[in-house]
């Protein structure tokens, strides 16, 4: 019985222990649960309420997506409708800002950044550039390599907001070819879009040559579609569609074949050529040497192409528009000065001797005297002794008077990095320099050297100018100018009895003189001058300039090699085969250097 009594008792206390035990689960258990749920709803009231607008955004963005469509530019073509420049198709890989947070792209960037060979700041920079928050995709890499492609597709389905859509890429079908002409294009830059509202991120836009000066006409409008997608970004549906508007094309006065001619005989040496129509200034071609490929800036420019491209001898700079000092090329402008000054006439002839004495310092003739000469015989032997006494008498007024009168220091064509040659005054040299003028000023300038810089492309403008019978043409690169109003030749007024001398002077050189190579049946009869330009603790410099044909002229050509040494062993083989190519006459192999002749 007492056992059964403490049993009893016993019983009741274990279940009372476990029932406490039970409670004190429970406890903790629905405690456990009321924090969980206050988590929960604290982050769902951050989500909904707190973060409710943007993450509203992010649903959005998930169904829709903004395509950019990029525009075609328009075609560049010479003058026969031949391209110069064209768009090819090739792959782009654009960034959708909201697909991932700052953190995440950052760490995106830092995966892309080998595969597109870009910097990683570069991305960033454009993704903040665009806002985290934009839903425009923004272009990082305009021309994916096919090595690239391949290695982004493997890693795509992994980074959201990363996307390769095709477009179109700027493609400069000969390389180099005109590459001083044509410029090149790149992404519009702070500076543009800030300039110009209407450009998305990411537009092509000209940055040099005519892809700058046409811009507006080459850039097209860019269009856009909007597209639904489902939560892996597979496309469901298309919603809305702009179709991108292609721009215009520009047709320039450039001739192919005469480019391709001026470059290929030009070569590596440094210097410029020139081609202009006679009768109307269009440039047919024009040439600087050393160049470079404009195909490189369609794409992101590696360092190491960037030093290997700076390496060369300033590869941007067009040779065609700096001044070099235009030797005895410019005894056309000391004999047109000299007629029309009154103090020579066409008959006028002059002792020469094998030196000029100024003030006791000897200006010296190329060898010995050529006795008793005029102007015609002067210019087809070159003489320095009479143009130093012609200029001298005749003064720099009056020839840098008629320099201007010819071109020089006036002509441009709106090219960058372009200069205006120059034939100072007494009183511009006062001006620019600080220095008095002296006669041995005026003796140097009458035979093109001291003071007197002449750009290649105004060298061709002045020989223009006697091929006309006196008229100077406006250059002009553009097709749709040439009958503008403003770009017709002007009457410079000079006599026509001046004009006939020169010009007979000049076709003596071709038949007897320095340029007679031109005189070998190939080419129909022309006229020219050669020069060969003194530059101090250097090879001197060879030049050319001349017209063809002689009867009716066509076009006009000027040429310098820098350091070529005489204008007959390095300027006019090139003049040659410009001639020949213009007259379809089939072409040498390039190079090799004339005979030696006289300095002249």
């Amino acid at each position: 019985m007492a056992i059964g009594i403490f049993s009893g008792a016993s019983g009741r206390r274990i279940d009372q222990i476990n029932s406490g035990q039970r409670s004190r689960r429970a406890i903790f258990l629905l405690t456990f649960i009321s924090a969980i749920m206050g988590i929960v709803g604290g982050r769902l009231f951050q989500l909904q309420v707190v973060e409710g607008a943007h993450n509203r955004d992010l649903a959005d963005q998930n169904r829709i997506s903004l395509v950019p469509l990029p525009s075609d530019r328009g075609i560049i073509s010479d003058r026969r409708g031949r391209p110069f420049a064209a768009s090819r198709l090739t792959r782009a890989v654009y960034l959708s800002p909201r697909e991932q947070t700052p953190e995440q792209w950052k760490k995106t960037a830092e995966l892309l950044s080998p595969i597109l060979d870009t910097p990683v700041k570069e991305i960033l920079d454009k993704l903040e550039a665009a806002g985290y928050k934009s839903a425009m995709p923004v272009r990082v890499s305009p021309d994916l390599s096919p090595a690239a492609f391949i290695a982004l597709n493997e890693k795509m389905p992994s980074l959201p907001g990363v996307e390769i859509q095709g477009e179109s890429s700027r493609n400069y079908r000969y390389g180099s070819l005109a590459a001083h002409v044509l410029g090149y294009v790149g992404e519009a830059t702070a500076e543009d879009l800030k300039k110009n509202p209407d450009y998305p991120m990411g537009m092509i836009v000209g940055h040099a040559g005519i892809e700058r000066i046409a811009n507006e006409d080459l850039r097209g409008v860019w269009g856009g579609q909007m597209i639904e997608v489902d939560a892996a970004g597979r496309h469901v549906q298309r919603l809305g569609y702009k179709p991108a508007k292609s721009g215009k094309s520009v047709t320039l006065t450039l001739d192919l074949p005469l480019q391709q001619t001026a470059e290929k005989f030009l070569g590596n040496r440094r210097g410029a050529v020139v081609v202009l129509d006679v009768k109307t200034g269009a440039v047919r071609a024009l040439a600087s040497a050393p160049t470079y490929d404009p195909n490189l800036f369609t794409r992101r420019v590696s360092n190491a192409e960037w030093q290997r491209l700076q390496a060369q001898d300033k590869p941007f700079l067009n040779r065609a528009l700096q001044g070099y000092p235009p030797g005895s090329t410019f005894k056309i402008v000391t004999s047109a000065a000299a007629i029309e000054s009154g103090k020579y006439n066409v008959n006028s002839r002059v002792a020469t001797s094998s030196a000029f004495n100024l003030g006791g310092h000897l200006f010296h003739e190329h060898g010995s005297s050529y006795g008793v000469i005029g102007f015609q015989k002067a210019l087809t032997v070159s003489s320095n002794t009479f143009f130093y006494q012609v200029g001298f008498r005749t003064g720099p007024e009056a020839i840098s008077k008629w320099a201007k009168k010819f071109g020089i220091g006036t002509t441009q064509l709106g090219l960058e990095g372009e200069t205006n040659g120059s034939v100072p005054t007494p009183a511009e040299k006062e001006k620019l320099f600080g220095e008095p003028w002296y006669g041995g000023d005026t003796v140097s300038m009458a035979i093109g050297q001291g003071l007197v810089q002449v750009t290649p492309l105004e060298m061709a403008v002045m020989i223009a100018a006697i091929a006309n019978n006196g008229y100077r043409v406006k250059p002009h690169l553009l097709a749709s100018q040439t009958n503008l109003p403003d770009m017709q030749p002007e009457k410079m007024g000079l006599n026509p009895a001046t004009h006939a001398v020169i010009k007979a002077g000049l076709a003596a050189v071709v038949r007897e003189g320095t340029a007679r190579q031109l005189n070998n049946g190939a080419i129909p009869p022309s006229a020219g001058k050669t020069g060969t330009a003194e530059v101090f603790g250097q090879k001197d410099n060879a030049l050319y300039v001349g017209f063809a044909p002689l009867d009716k002229p066509q076009i006009a050509v000027a040429v310098v090699v820098e350091n070529g040494g005489f204008g007959a062993q390095s300027a006019v083989p090139i003049a040659h085969e410009i001639y020949k190519t213009h007259f379809g006459v089939k072409p040498a192999k390039p190079a090799t250097a004339a005979k030696k002749q006289v300095k002249r």
